[in-house]
């Protein structure tokens, strides 16, 4: 029988018992804290660790490229900055003396960067082409991996076309491991958006 793996917790509401600033309406939300708090990063992975989780997942749900562009960081400091977010996990195991727990690099929808609650209903996907949201999430899953993260966690994702854009991506990083989860709300457009047989089966890239 395959063991079941632990995956940490919320990381924003964990980090608000080491974090001073208040990160409201930041475009960045809990990510902010990679450059401004990052003891507070580590911290909050440690908290993880010592709870028993078998994955800790980077603090950076609201780190992108364009998000990380826009506030003034050049395109080289903000792969750097999403690399960062996978050194304070290494930090952080290596001072739990647990080097060897996996760890997984965070990436949230397209919808976070519009700020208007679109990573939940995901009508962004109707302007958008499959090719548009592979060249949007490409710099960040490539920092990622180039970080050396053990999974890539592709979170909340509200439509069916950026969930086969991201498994279509995959294939770039051959090798790389990865977990896909839905965000659905049951509105009258919810069937238009996500295929219920691909919500219930497990996603494969075969290189």
């Amino acid at each position: 029988m395959k063991r079941v793996k632990l995956l940490d917790g919320s990381f924003t509401s964990q980090v608000s018992k080491h974090a001073v600033k208040d990160i409201d309406g930041h475009k960045l939300w809990s990510s902010v804290y990679l450059t401004t708090e990052p003891e507070a990063c580590i911290e909050t992975h440690r908290d993880y660790i010592r709870a028993g989780a078998d994955i800790i997942e980077s603090c950076c749900y609201q780190a992108n490229q364009e998000n990380l562009t826009t506030l003034g960081y050049s395109n080289q400091e903000a792969k750097d900055i999403l690399k960062k977010s996978v050194e304070l996990m290494n930090i952080a195991k290596h001072r739990e003396n647990k080097d060897r727990l996996e760890t997984a690099g965070c990436v949230g929808p397209y919808g976070t960067v519009l700020r208007d609650g679109s990573e939940y209903n995901g009508h962004y996907v109707d302007s958008m082409t499959e090719a548009d949201l592979m060249a949007w999430h490409r710099p960040k899953i490539h920092s990622l991996v180039e970080a050396g993260v053990d999974y890539l966690s592709l979170e909340t994702i509200p439509a069916e076309k950026e969930a086969l854009a991201l498994v279509k991506l995959l294939r770039e990083f051959p090798g790389q491991k990865a977990w896909l989860s839905f965000s659905c709300k049951m509105d009258r457009d919810w069937h238009r958006r996500i295929n219920t047989t691909l919500c219930t089966s497990v996603v494969r890239t075969r290189h």
